[in-house]
């Protein structure tokens, strides 16, 4: 099982979800494409959040030190990215993929990160709420879902049941799981949360 974990925006909690599912699948962790935070990144901020022994991180297939969209990042750095150069890791164990922004952030001039989402995969879109939360949370379902992929759940970060419930209505998904408001993250919080989420993922499977 391959899940592509996707945000609504930037700092949504797109990596705490990430974390959480990959350790309630004790699956593989992908991050293909990072930008900025170049010494500590996702994926070595989500293994530190691990506490199974069996998940495997793979490299990024590109890192940029500038935090911005990977298009920008890449040419501050005279590169471009080929996502035909983009590998998935092989691996007989569930990956899980974690994208980089929203799904429509460009990867180069002519490739989106929807992209890098493969017609098999499930993805979770995680939706924090704002003000304006409701309508980047159903842009981004009607636009995964008008390129054919599939859709596997929701996790909302924070409560705002008015929110959830016409996002619920007008979406038909179900909800994998719900971030709280932490003090901090770490690895007894992820825990706890995949304890919480794991029988829902493991309907997916």
């Amino acid at each position: 099982m391959e899940i592509f974990v996707t945000g609504i925006g930037t700092d949504v909690g797109k990596t705490v979800a990430a974390a959480a599912i990959t350790e309630a699948l004790q699956a593989d962790y992908w991050k293909p494409i990072q930008s900025g935070d170049f010494d500590f990144g996702d994926a070595d901020r989500v293994k530190s959040y691990i506490s199974n022994s069996k998940t495997v991180f793979h490299d990024n297939a590109y890192k940029f030190h500038t935090p911005a969209s990977p298009h920008f990042a890449a040419e501050q750095e005279n590169r471009t990215i080929d996502i035909t150069q983009i590998k998935r890791p092989k691996t007989k164990n569930s990956l899980v993929i974690e994208g980089a922004g929203g799904i429509l952030v460009p990867l180069n001039e002519q490739h989106l990160v929807v992209d890098l989402i493969a017609p098999t995969d499930l993805v979770v879109v995680v939706s924090r709420h704002y003000l304006g939360s409701i309508n980047h949370t159903l842009l981004t379902v009607e636009s995964l879902r008008a390129r054919g992929k599939r859709i596997a759940g929701l996790v909302f970060n924070g409560s705002n049941p008015a929110s959830e419930s016409i996002i619920l209505a007008m979406t038909n998904l179900p909800v994998i799981g719900r971030l709280e408001e932490e003090p901090y993250i770490d690895s007894r919080v992820i825990s706890a949360y995949a304890e919480e989420w794991s029988a829902q993922l493991k309907t997916l499977a």
